[in-house]
């Protein structure tokens, strides 16, 4: 009999079923990947809850695994070979397209899954489609000739590894997308893994002022904000977060204000607008507010907002990452704080998104754990 692989694979909304695949043949173009770990984030919350989400499907976008067999064109294509520790990133780009060209197949319509049936992106597409394994809950995971592949650097741990994705992120939204540099004032909102990266990138970049609000729950969340570079925290339960705001920066308010709440309403995009500075702020959205029918498109026009929609990572963000987790000048370790299993798939997920067990920022699930 082949050898098979084991997967954890959505069936349902909320529901995952271990299931086993045929070990994939490589091509001279392709490669085949033993997951080390799989990242978890408020991304895999939500598609898990959500029946729109194509099923069965393996997830895990958040992929760190090692090079097991790779074919020959492969190899001389992506510059890496068998026994390299890699990161993947979850698109599946077409390399053709202007988008493609500029590094930015983030945009590429073969990975926008919502709208391309044919589209493949890691932790998203059905693990009906042959060769199946298209998703980092799995022992071994499957790269195509377009595959997006990044070596990771010597020194640092596939563990460590696996907060590149929010890292890549924090640097695309904060610093290229909203412009934070030297002497920025920064509000971000939530202290989750998105938004403890973007600690780390405004604080690298020279911003002069970072505060982080969160709630009550997320204590110890804040308190690792502090150590990544936060020069203030605030508990929008226990205060007023616009007059705290105000009050740190003599009422004049922020340059730039990124929510990354993952979905928290209507009260981070309106405490964001009216936190930032009088005229010229940034305001970064992502996309998780399906209907504002209130928005007070008057306070943007009077206070001169440009806004900003958050919407994954470029490669060089995703270079760049790297190499901050492998310059070892903030303690990123205190991100990764929780290690599952492959088979306790819902219990790290039910975790990250505050259900499981306590204080998790990111998880990672390990496959040979």
């Amino acid at each position: 009999m082949a050898e098979q692989v084991a997967a954890m694979v959505r069936v349902a909304p909320n529901t995952l079923e271990l299931r086993e695949y045929p070990m994939p043949d490589v091509p001279e173009d392709g490669a085949l990947v033993k997951m080390e770990v799989a990242g978890i984030c408020g991304t895999d919350v939500k598609i898990y809850s959500k029946p729109t989400v194509g099923s069965p499907v393996i997830m895990g976008h958040e992929n760190i695994g090692t090079i097991a067999k790779a074919g020959r064109k492969f190899v001389e294509r992506k510059g890496v070979k068998e026994g390299d520790l890699v990161f993947v990133e979850h698109y599946v780009p077409c390399f053709k397209c202007e988008w493609c060209h500029k590094g930015e197949y983030r945009h590429c319509d073969w990975t926008d899954w919502r709208y391309n049936k044919e589209a493949i992106r890691y932790g998203y597409t059905t693990a009906e489609r042959p060769p199946h394994l298209w998703g980092g809950f799995a022992q071994y995971m499957y790269l195509p000739w377009n595959a997006v592949v990044h070596k990771v650097p010597d020194g640092v741990s596939a563990e460590l590894a696996g907060v590149v994705t929010p890292m890549a992120n924090g640097i695309e939204w904060a610093l290229f997308d909203c412009g934070v540099g030297y002497d920025s004032s920064v509000l971000i909102q939530g202290p989750g893994q998105q938004g403890l990266s973007q600690v780390v990138a405004c604080k690298q970049a020279g911003a002069s002022l970072i505060i982080v609000t969160g709630t009550t729950k997320d204590r110890a969340r804040m308190e690792v904000a502090k150590k990544l570079g936060a020069d203030y925290v605030i508990d929008v339960k226990q205060e007023d977060p616009l007059e705290r705001i105000n009050a740190i920066t003599g009422g004049r308010g922020v340059d730039v204000s990124l929510d990354c709440t993952a979905g928290a309403g209507t009260m981070p995009i309106l405490l964001g607008i009216e936190a930032l500075k009088r005229k010229g702020g940034v305001l970064l959205l992502q996309n998780e507010i399906a209907e504002f029918p209130n928005f007070p498109v008057g306070r943007v026009g009077v206070k001169y907002i440009t806004i900003k929609s958050a919407r994954g990572h470029s490669y060089l963000a995703c270079e760049l990452a790297l190499k901050q987790l492998a310059a070892g000048r903030f303690p990123l370790d205190l991100i990764p704080t929780h290690r599952y299993k492959l088979e306790d798939a819902d219990l790290a997920i039910r975790s990250v998104g505050g259900m499981g067990e306590d204080d998790v920022i990111h998880a990672s699930l390990m496959p040979w754990l």
